[in-house]
């Protein structure tokens, strides 16, 4: 019996467009097995097949857009049919992300006095009929090139990132010749374009796709968020000393106890008696858009770059809950096997720097949460108890946030809170 496989609902995303066949035809398949890629500007996701056979006919090739609901393939069902897939099964995807802001195509000179014509925005509505993946299309708007005027050199004349970097480097020239360079969007100037092969050997070296759908989200949050960025430190001598022991007895059941599950712990305390940094700016921009829930993101580190997997409601977790979702989610994450459930819904985010090293950084507060907790690794310090120096476990954090919603006597108080949860476990169990 032939059956349609169709594709199943990928949340809010239509016409995306396919970026890989993965199966060819007389494969046979199992139901769960990737079939296509697909690629929005927000996302990248494997399509899995919801039915298991042998592959009959293929309905879809690169550069098509699907949308729920869509054809993909024709397959032979097995004896006995095959259940259909659960439809949020699909999807290997990086931290959701907005679409980047468009921003004013270069604005034509005035022909006198300092008045200027409304530029004309490079947005996606002028190249519906461009053969060019989101990430070239963000990246195009971006640097202000219209892809409709460009030829891919890309398979089926697809448009690839150095076409529209070529493009680039062509109007940068009459450009600097004309007196120097168009601003960019928001009126900041474009860094110009250099051929560094003059100076000696090069190679362009292909970003991982993690990289260049979060490159774009992050700088609409850097533009966009006045960031300020508080840094603390926290003594964890006595914490760490417990945890070393919970961490010996996790040995045993097959997981481990690290210190971002007290930091999440901590974290969930600290945001309920400040909820300001369990916020989202409204839309009106008027209002603070309060969260009775608690959902704690937190960056791992992968081969592909930073995903940023989300613990649900962690405020009705324990320790050893946290410690095993933590353990799971960050091998879903390495492993490329992530749903887009997992990371959505985060109401502050926790990056964690502490088994690679360094004393402090800036985390970029990822919209539209209103403040990220970053911590780099624990050192002993000699601190003054009054009489002496003594040897303590000093952990340092960086708290970046949204100046609109958090002022900095909020910020010091969130971290003396933090701090205080952090350095006596006692308080992490009220």
């Amino acid at each position: 019996m032939t059956t349609e496989v169709k594709v199943p609902d990928i949340g809010d995303f239509t016409d995306v467009p396919v970026v890989t066949v993965l199966v060819s035809v007389g494969d046979t398949i199992a139901v769960e097995d990737p079939i296509i890629e697909l690629e929005s500007d927000k996302a990248t996701m494997e399509v899995p097949s919801s039915h298991a056979g042998v592959v009959k006919e293929i309905k879809v090739s690169e550069g098509d857009k699907l949308s729920e609901g869509s054809v993909v393939l024709l397959i032979e069902a097995e004896d006995g049919g095959a259940d259909e897939a659960p439809k949020d099964s699909a999807k290997e995807e990086p931290k959701a992300e907005s679409k980047p802001a468009e921003k004013p195509a270069e604005q034509p000179a005035a022909s006198g006095g300092n008045a200027q014509p409304a530029p004309a925005p490079v947005t996606d509505a002028g190249f519906s009929r461009v053969h060019a993946s989101p990430s070239v299309r963000a990246y195009a708007r971006r640097v202000e090139v219209d892809l409709t005027r460009l030829n891919g050199s890309g398979r089926k004349g697809r448009i690839l990132r150095e076409d529209v970097e070529k493009a680039l480097k062509s109007q940068a020239a009459p450009a600097a010749a004309g007196g120097g360079a168009a601003p960019g969007g928001m009126g900041i100037p474009p860094i110009p374009a250099v051929d560094f092969s003059k100076f000696g050997p090069v190679e362009n070296v292909e970003m991982s796709r993690i990289k260049k759908l979060s490159g774009p989200a992050l700088h609409r949050s850097w533009l966009n968020i006045p960031h300020v960025t508080h840094n603390d430190e926290a003594d964890i001598t006595e914490l760490d000393k417990y945890r070393k022991e919970m961490d010996t007895m996790a040995k045993d059941e097959g997981y481990r106890v690290t210190l971002l599950s007290f930091v999440i712990k901590a974290s969930v305390s600290a945001l309920k008696q400040h909820w300001e940094f369990n916020s989202s700016i409204h839309p009106d921009g008027d209002k603070l858009i309060k969260k009775d829930y608690y959902n704690i993101g937190f960056a791992a580190d992968t081969p592909n770059g930073l995903m940023v997997p989300v613990i649900k409601d962690a405020d009705r977790k324990g320790l050893v809950d946290i410690s095993k979702e933590l353990m799971s989610l960050s091998k879903a994450a390495r492993d490329g096997e992530l749903k887009s459930k997992d990371m959505q819904g985060a109401t502050f985010t926790i990056s964690s720097l502490g088994g690679i090293g360094g004393t402090s950084f800036t985390p970029i507060v990822n919209a539209p949460e209103v403040a990220i907790l970053g911590l780099t690794r624990s050192k002993m310090a000699p601190v003054w108890n009054g009489t002496e120096f003594e040897p303590r476990l000093m952990q340092p954090l960086s708290l970046s946030y949204d100046h609109r919603a958090v002022d900095g006597a909020l910020a010091a108080r969130f971290c003396v809170t933090l701090k205080t949860l952090l350095g006596d476990m006692r308080k992490l169990m009220w």
